[in-house]
């Protein structure tokens, strides 16, 4: 298995299953938002539910000296968590939330799609050096996955898509900054000789990250007043942390845990642009929406085209 772990065509595989499991996250919330529930509940019970998720899973499958362990870590590292998990976390599902109340989910989904653009902003501004290949395949799959839900716009709805546009925009920023942050601490470690099995396992990546958010979600609880979470938000959201939170998470920063090249990492990167296709083959199968037209099947090939020649630099 370790001989597989950083093989480009792994990691797309493992991004690709990281994507199909995100991408229930747009539907959900967008499906809590037309009830009427909270953006806020939507974003801060997602992270609770994942704390409780993976922390019994540490005490069941370690014990509960390991889930002392990390958070020991936690504690003795409080500065940095908190900043990344800020970031990371807090302002990314914050915002897509928040958007959720405005835009439907397939705007979101492709609004989202900026991250795969931003992290090459990202990793630049983390001094990577990138080629103009993996800008130029890249820039690919963005226009691949804009052609594909260009073909669904709707002209009479476009004020929910620059009401929704923003938000995301900076989320699709967040993320990306506060994973590379994770990335860049595992290096400094190992540079200087410290322990980094914590950044061996995604779920306690994961779980640390979460707690790292927590300040945010108490300040921003009262900073919008939600109220008490709607009938039926327990449980939805619950769907969302275990699919997204946990799963799809930790199948995310292990592939780019992996990825051991600039190039891999754009590679883990852009296999978030398969939400959408996921998204929108889901709405085919289980809401009876209609298959993408000419325009749209374009879009697909594209990005696929785009994906596999990530896969072939070096």
């Amino acid at each position: 298995m370790e001989k597989f772990q950083s093989n480009p065509s792994f990691l797309l595989i493992i991004g690709l299953l990281a994507a199909a499991f995100f991408s229930a996250t747009f539907l959900i919330n967008r499906a809590i938002s037309l009830e009427g529930g909270h953006w806020y509940w939507s974003a801060a019970l997602r992270f609770v539910f994942t704390v409780l998720f993976i922390g019994f899973g540490f005490v069941l499958f370690r014990g509960l000296s390991y889930l002392k362990y990390v958070l020991k870590e936690y504690i003795d590292n409080f500065r940095f968590w908190t900043i990344s998990g800020t970031i990371g976390f807090g302002f990314f599902y914050s915002l897509l939330c928040y958007a959720a109340d405005f835009s439907p989910a397939w705007v979101v989904a492709t609004t989202w799609q900026m991250t795969i653009l931003a992290s090459l902003f990202v990793l630049a501004f983390f001094g990577k050096k990138l080629s103009k290949k993996i800008w130029f395949f890249t820039f690919i799959i963005f226009i691949g996955v804009s052609l594909v839900n260009l073909s669904h716009i709707d002209t009479n709805n476009l004020e929910a898509l620059f009401l929704g546009f923003f938000p995301v925009l900076i989320a699709a920023f967040s993320y990306p900054t506060g994973n590379q942050m994770v990335w860049e601490q595992k290096v400094k470690r190992e540079q200087n000789g410290g322990d980094t099995k914590i950044f061996k396992n995604a779920f306690i990546k994961v779980f640390l990250l979460t707690l790292g958010s927590f300040p945010f979600w108490v300040i921003l609880f009262f900073v919008t007043n939600p109220g008490v979470p709607s009938s039926g938000q327990y449980i939805s959201v619950a769907m969302v942390s275990l699919l997204s939170g946990v799963i799809a998470t930790s199948l995310f920063l292990y592939a780019r845990h992996h990825a051991n090249t600039t190039s891999k990492l754009i590679l883990v990167d852009a296999t978030q642009s398969g939400e959408v296709f996921f998204a929108l083959f889901g709405e085919v199968l289980f809401l009876g929406a209609l298959l993408p037209n000419l325009l749209g099947w374009l879009g697909l090939l594209l990005t696929l085209f785009g994906l596999y020649f990530l896969t072939k630099l070096k």
